[in-house]
């Protein structure tokens, strides 16, 4: 299809290319001209220029320029088409268009629309509703004053079955893809958040795309309820909503980002606020994922300098993975915010912002954080204290991939122990050589991409000296499972039983996926000796592993199970080999594509479990 040319430059015109670069690169005015980081390749100082007159865009480094439209094709991967199609959209523009586009933004469109309007709905119960006054109480006691709630449009999800679905009136698809509600078994509309308190989610140019929901906590000396569900509860991921694509607060916060070179990353929404009253305004927080690549993507296009501000124990840093990758590839530097023991930000920021602004001014590199957390556990009183602390500490110091770097912490880590640094680089070395490995076990060094996942996480502080050691890496279906019971939101539209080889752990998730609550599952199996007690189990450990890995390795373990058949299919039967040859490779492919980066991995994963469900014979 061609547009007119007439409509194409009626949507440049309408088009504020700055606003569009500044959702991906931060840009600051310099005369006449926006400058900033190029959002096309790697780079410490601005050479991208914008001449918001003209709506061009180029770079002194890399020589890439153009328009608006240009920037849409060359970041979004689209045809010049589709790109005049969303600048469009984003100006109001209604161009001549093939009826599968339209039909695409028709479907979009009411996403959007019924997303904002469930921020109004929500934003003024919370104001004026009889039945948000314990809502309104909660939040006081958080330190939330009106404009507090106003700038984040908090609102109240009142604790009825249909009451968003009433005001919208929207068609049952549009409430389910936006994530608002679904159909019961009655055949009604329900509405998904209910008496929860409503965290709106935002792109980066300030529409609605999803909802972080929390219930109330029970009125002191109150039993928590079993029916109460998960303490937060987050839109599933949809048309218009991606969680690795997003970050909690940035379109507030960009601003400060930019402005201070600085963005502090938190683990939950409240963290952010906290940070926000605290007067850091540059805090953003991921939505139900770990931080990862695309994250990362985004962030350093905006600041040179991240810090994580989680909270201050192995399992809130456990997000934080491959650092040092992510600050050699996107050249950022990565800090930690040295929060008290037992501190989350949120809790820090109502009880003594001070602290919390001292913590994030005095962010240390992540390495000296690693280091510092383990001579502190450490006895430093005696030879052997020392010794074992110094072989603990140089650990984490032989990680890092830069010599230098790593000879300073040596440095560092002999005169806290008072030993002779001569003395400790032959131990380095060894380590280096061969590191132990969580279970105790010795090997050959290799790179963080060839590591394990568990023990190539930066997030990993070594225990210190008599810690009782963890596996090296959890079984896949069991840890899949503690994630279905502390954190279902992150796999529950991704498991499936046939993933599960073990009998007992199909048997486990199939009782989780069918009951309402956890409380319900360990009521359903009461009478099943061997699955309450894996359940139970299960309840009293945390996950140590990111969904997304978790999956990846069911998904590989069920598919070449699926392979082999198919394999033994084709020696069996000969006339077969023919038929089933095309898609032997084809599987065989995405299992090779499972080692690819994160996004190409989870793709080929979506494709595998596809075709692992029978949904049909190709993988892709």
């Amino acid at each position: 299809m061609s547009i007119a040319d007439e409509e194409v430059a009626r949507v440049r015109a309408a088009t504020d290319v700055v606003a569009l670069i500044s959702e991906h690169s931060g840009l600051k005015r310099q005369g006449t001209r926006w400058v900033g980081l190029c959002p096309f390749h790697q780079e410490k100082t601005p050479s991208f220029s914008v001449n918001a007159e003209m709506g061009v865009y180029y770079c002194f480094g890399c020589q890439r320029s153009g328009d608006a439209i240009t920037f849409v094709r060359d970041v979004e991967h689209v045809d010049f088409v589709e790109a005049v199609r969303r600048l469009a959209e984003r100006a109001g523009i209604t161009i001549t268009e093939d009826a599968v586009a339209t039909a695409e933004r028709r479907r979009r469109a009411p996403l959007y629309d019924a997303l904002a309007k469930a921020v109004d709905f929500y934003h003024e119960r919370l104001l004026s509703a009889a039945d948000a006054g314990p809502a309104r109480d909660y939040l006081r006691s958080r330190g939330y004053d009106g404009e507090t709630v106003r700038l984040f449009q908090l609102g109240w999800a009142p604790d009825d079955w249909d009451a968003l679905a009433r005001h919208l009136g929207v068609p049952s698809g549009v409430l389910s893809d936006a994530g608002l509600g679904f159909v019961n078994r009655r055949g009604r509309q329900q509405d998904a958040f209910r008496g929860r308190i409503i965290f709106p989610i935002f792109d980066p140019s300030g529409r609605a795309i999803a909802l972080g929901g929390r219930i109330l906590p029970p009125p002191a000396g109150a039993p928590a309820s079993s029916e109460a569900g998960p303490k937060y509860k987050n839109s599933p991921e949809g048309p218009i909503y991606s969680k690795r694509r997003t970050l909690y607060a940035l379109n507030w916060a960009k601003k400060d980002v930019i402005d201070s070179g600085e963005v502090v990353v938190c683990e939950g929404y409240t963290d952010v606020i906290a940070c926000f009253q605290a007067g850091l305004p540059r805090a953003v927080a991921t939505c139900g994922t770990a931080l990862g690549e695309e994250h990362f993507r985004l962030l350093r296009n905006f600041a040179k300098r991240v810090v994580l501000a989680f909270d201050a124990d192995a399992a809130g840093l456990a997000g934080a993975q491959r650092v040092y990758e992510w600050e050699r590839h996107h050249e950022i530097d990565v800090a930690v915010a040295d929060l008290p023991p037992g501190s989350d930000p949120g809790e820090l920021g109502v009880r003594d912002p001070e602290r919390l602004r001292k913590a994030v001014a005095d962010a240390q590199p992540f390495l000296r954080f690693q280091i510092e957390r383990v001579l502190s556990a450490a006895d430093l009183g005696s030879a052997e204290g020392r010794a074992r602390a110094a072989e603990a500490a140089l650990r984490a110091v032989v990680e890092h991939p830069n010599d230098l770097v790593r000879d300073q912490y040596l440095m560092m880590v002999a005169d806290r122990c008072r030993l002779d640094p001569a003395s400790l680089r032959p131990v380095a070395e060894r380590l280096a050589r061969s590191p132990r490995d969580e279970s105790g076990g010795t090997g050959a060094r290799s790179t963080p991409e060839e590591r394990p996942a568990r023990e190539s996480r930066p997030g990993h502080v070594p225990a210190p000296p008599g810690a009782a050691a963890r596996p090296q890496a959890p079984r896949p279906g069991l840890e899949a499972l503690r994630l279905a019971v502390h954190t279902p939101e992150r796999v529950a539209e991704r498991l499936e039983p046939f993933l599960f080889a073990d009998p007992l752990q199909r048997r486990a998730f199939e009782t989780l996926a069918s009951a309402e609550s956890l409380q319900s599952a360990m009521d359903a199996a009461i009478t099943d000796d061997e699955l309450s007690g894996l359940l139970r189990r299960l309840v009293v450990e945390e996950p140590v592993a990111e969904a997304d890995d978790v999956i990846v390795q069911l998904v590989r373990i069920a598919s070449r199970r699926a392979l082999a058949e198919l394999q033994a299919e084709a020696r069996v039967s000969p006339d077969d080999v023919a038929r089933l040859a095309p898609l032997i490779a084809r599987v065989r492919r995405d299992l090779d594509d499972l080692d690819s980066d994160d996004e190409a991995s989870l793709v080929a994963a979506d494709r595998l479990l596809a075709w692992l469900a029978g949904e049909g014979e190709e993988t892709g």
